[in-house]
């Protein structure tokens, strides 16, 4: 297939001129579209001029933090489930160490996002989050950093990169919860929506995840050590981190429910 260029082993320096180039532009991504958010909102939604500047801020922010979700969600889609990069039926090597032209891009990408958005968690710290959110975001760093370094492992940086499909629903939970539509039912079938992507996304895949680890162990082993010490110890991390919010969210969302039920 176009684009999709199998190789095995540790990047070339021509794929890691690439990787880093995509890194940059995930960054200029990260800028125009919080430009853009700014822009567009002043336009469209005229409660955007009475925001206070922390709530612009964090309204611009996770502008690019969607726009980001939907690129790498629908990219990761298409690579694991739609290409032929990892179809173990092929004999292009092992499924560990597949990569292409598309996957080191959306990688380099998300490389950029992660580490734009961590900048400005950081100088804004806490308003746009806390210790969780660094957390999450050096993780994510440094795994798709060491996948991209080693060209080892990207089948599991894209499942997990999947899971920022969730990401929209709570950025428009926020936003209507900013605009003052809390009671309204887009916020409630959101909340639902939610509650069933990330159940899907972060939980059941999550299962899935571990459980493809544990039938190819066999080349998972055949990871370089550091990479192959991470994927014992960071997906699990972030697993815990997923059940930690996905019950918030099923509590905020057995709350909207219920005071919905009552104001009938």
């Amino acid at each position: 297939m176009m684009g999709l260029n199998f190789s095995s082993g540790y990047s070339s320096p021509s794929e890691e001129f690439h990787w880093v180039l995509s890194a940059l532009a995930g960054i200029v991504m990260c800028k125009i579209v919080y430009e853009l958010t700014g822009v567009v909102s002043v336009l469209f939604f005229m409660g955007y001029a009475k925001l206070s500047d922390s709530e612009k801020l964090e309204w611009n922010n996770r502008g690019f933090s969607t726009f980001h979700a939907l690129v790498v969600a629908t990219a990761s889609f298409y690579l694991i489930l739609l290409s032929d990069l990892f179809d173990e039926s092929l004999p292009n090597g092992l499924m560990i160490n597949k990569r292409s032209t598309l996957s080191n891009t959306i990688l380099g990408v998300s490389i950029g996002y992660f580490l734009s958005d961590l900048a400005m968690i950081l100088w804004h710290f806490p308003a746009l989050g806390g210790m969780e959110y660094v957390l999450h975001h050096g993780l994510s760093t440094f795994s798709i950093f060491l996948s991209l370094v080693s060209g080892q492992g990207q089948v599991y940086i894209l499942m997990v990169l999947f899971t920022e499909s969730t990401t929209p629903f709570v950025n428009l939970r926020w936003y209507l919860d900013i605009a003052g539509q809390k009671n309204s039912r887009v916020y409630i079938f959101n909340g639902v929506a939610l509650f069933l992507g990330w159940l899907a996304a972060r939980i059941l895949l999550f299962i899935f995840f571990f459980y493809h680890m544990f039938t190819h162990f066999d080349q998972v082993k055949k990871v370089f050590p550091l990479g192959f010490y991470s994927l014992l110890t960071v997906p699990p991390m972030l697993a815990m981190m997923n059940l930690f919010w996905f019950w918030k969210i099923t509590k905020g969302m057995l709350k909207t429910l219920s005071k919905a039920k009552h104001t009938q």
